[in-house]
């Protein structure tokens, strides 16, 4: 098995830290803009903002990727991220908040779509879907700490050590980023085959088609249990709350954080078919940990949530990535935008049912909607899969044991 080269892992250090940075962020950014605006509405409209921002990114970010040199642009918008955590910290206003949320929106969804569509230009076919695995581990742990820390850094220093905080994780990241070498990405971009190529590749597979809208109907339904977690853990353990939400979260992240371990070694084949039912049977698990189980069992169904959430990035990043590189940067593009649109919209709809119906209602409905959508996309895959090419032996899981 080859092991994924030194850019590999200075990208992975540097997307694994500004991850951290951005999850401890979230927490912050959205308690210090309600404290300082006083209104709901205009944190609301913040967060928005910042999510709207991502989506228009996932559709540019496709098409200026492949046009630009690559570490340049990804370490600008680092140390842009940075400059503007430390100006919102000297001269705190709604003006400086919305160009925060412009700036982190256009930066975390640039070097997601960097990294996912780049692996492919920076590990050998034979160890993609382990570099997959531990693009999702990075995630998860980011996540894991960057929520967890985030009380205690903002009781002990205030929100200015939690945003001088992620301005430093963006430093270390920009840092990482300035000695990625890419392959391809930093050569002249518009060669007149290049130009060709992109005129050929003008339409998605229906294949990959599917797997996106798959991709934002689950980010929909996964906006719906995170809306109601809150809720869900004051009702059922109204003197501990917090407990129940860590449980949750840290149950989902350890089983995430397991997931490349389980597909490196008993998955033989990580396909559109490998993303379906991992992400099916994420929807499953999720719901169940709404029906009241006993802690032992909410842990138990939240590690399985984790374990197929990882499952099922591994195998949507495995599949996009066997398209060529120009239409492969313009699909990660689109997915971000689906992504970022599905949830911010699973948000709102969640946060409208929620004031009239049942927890369990409510996140049963919205996964039940993802299910039905993977039921279809299999359907539909199995009818039309015949006739359509997806050259999955690039990436086999099973040369990435050991």
């Amino acid at each position: 098995m080859s092991r994924p080269p030194r850019d590999f892992w200075l990208l992975l250090g540097g997307y694994a830290v500004s991850s951290y940075g951005n999850y401890l962020n979230l927490i912050a950014l959205g308690l210090f803009s309600y404290q300082w605006t006083g209104s709901t509405w205009a944190t609301g409209a913040i967060m928005a903002i910042r999510l709207g921002t991502g989506f228009v990114t996932g559709l540019v970010s496709g098409r200026v990727l492949p046009r630009v040199a690559r570490r340049p642009l990804l370490l600008g918008l680092d140390l842009l991220q940075a400059t503007a955590m430390v100006v919102l910290v000297l001269a705190p206003s709604l003006a400086v908040l919305v160009l925060v949320a412009v700036v982190l929106g256009a930066g975390n969804t640039t070097l997601v779509v960097a990294l996912r569509s780049g692996i492919p230009d920076l590990v050998p076919p034979d160890g993609r879907t382990r570099a997959n695995g531990r693009l999702v581990t990075a995630r998860s742990l980011a996540s894991v700490l960057g929520f967890g820390t985030a009380a205690l850094v903002i009781d002990l220093g205030g929100y200015t050590a939690a945003f001088l905080l992620n301005a430093a994780s963006f430093v270390v990241s920009a840092s990482a980023l300035a000695f990625v070498r890419w392959p391809r990405s930093e050569h002249a971009p518009d060669s007149p085959s290049r130009r060709k190529s992109r005129s050929l590749l003008r339409y998605l597979p229906p294949l990959l088609a599917g797997m996106v809208v798959v991709r934002g109907v689950d980010a929909l339904a996964s906006a719906g249990h995170n809306v109601a977690l809150p809720i869900y853990a004051s009702l059922t353990a109204p003197d501990h709350p917090a407990a129940v939400s860590a449980q949750f979260w840290t149950a989902w992240a350890i089983g995430s954080m397991s997931a490349h371990q389980l597909v490196n070694r008993l998955v033989k084949r990580v396909d559109h078919r490998t993303f379906a039912i991992a992400t099916c049977a994420m929807s499953v698990c999720f719901v169940l940990a709404f029906t009241g189980l006993p802690p032992y069992w909410l842990i138990a169904v939240c590690l399985l949530a984790g374990v197929a959430d990882g499952v099922s990035e591994i195998g949507y990043l495995s599949t996009l990535q066997t398209m060529p590189e120009q239409e492969r940067t313009r699909v990660f593009g689109l997915s971000a935008s689906v992504e970022n649109s599905a949830f911010a919209g699973g948000m709102v709809i969640a946060a409208g049912l929620l004031d009239v119906l049942p927890v369990l209602a409510v996140v049963g409905g919205l996964h039940g909607i993802a299910v039905t959508g993977v039921l279809v996309f299999l359907l539909l895959s199995r009818r039309s899969h015949g006739g359509e090419h997806i050259d999955h032996s690039r990436s086999p899981a099973g040369a990435d044991r050991g």
